[in-house]
């Protein structure tokens, strides 16, 4: 079940929401930063499965703009087309409340989730050189974006 949200501890605990994360990610966000971008300007989704949290999203609106900052599917539910589900919710969200553009960054080395956003219509725009940390130093991070003024005037 997908449960659109502007604060999603309301319907999971912190430790899920960690369990999914350090599960789902090689560098996964601290329990800080996950609690720093709830609420406010953000907003989420989540997918539970019997009861339990398998994936989310949290974005951030600013102004017109609309930034994806992390998506994740516990790997035990990966390959199912659950991103996907996800992705589209965001985007709908987007289109509902006339965003201009949605962005996100995506290491360059996650080609399975280059592949996603290409698939839901993004478009890569550029790139940060070293941006994420690895085992062994840093690598880049591929921008990406969806601009809604641009198909709305098509």
């Amino acid at each position: 079940m997908l449960i659109p949200s502007n604060d999603f501890l309301s319907q999971h605990t912190m430790s899920d929401i960690m369990a999914v994360e350090v599960a789902s990610h090689p560098h996964p966000w601290s329990e800080k930063t996950l609690a720093s971008c709830i609420g406010g300007r953000y907003f989420n989704a989540s997918l539970t499965c019997d009861g339990e949290l398998i994936g989310y999203y949290i974005a951030e609106r600013a102004g017109p703009d609309y930034t994806l900052m992390n998506i994740c599917v516990h790997p035990q539910k990966q390959g199912q087309g659950l991103a996907t589900l996800l992705m589209r919710s965001l985007i709908q969200r987007c289109i509902e409340e006339q965003a201009e553009n949605l962005f996100l960054e995506v290491r360059a080395s996650n080609t399975t989730a280059i592949a996603l956003y290409e698939k839901m219509g993004l478009t890569i725009m550029g790139k940060r050189k070293h941006y994420y940390p690895t085992i062994d130093g840093k690598e880049d991070a591929i921008l990406m974006g969806l601009q809604f003024t641009a198909q709305a005037s098509e």
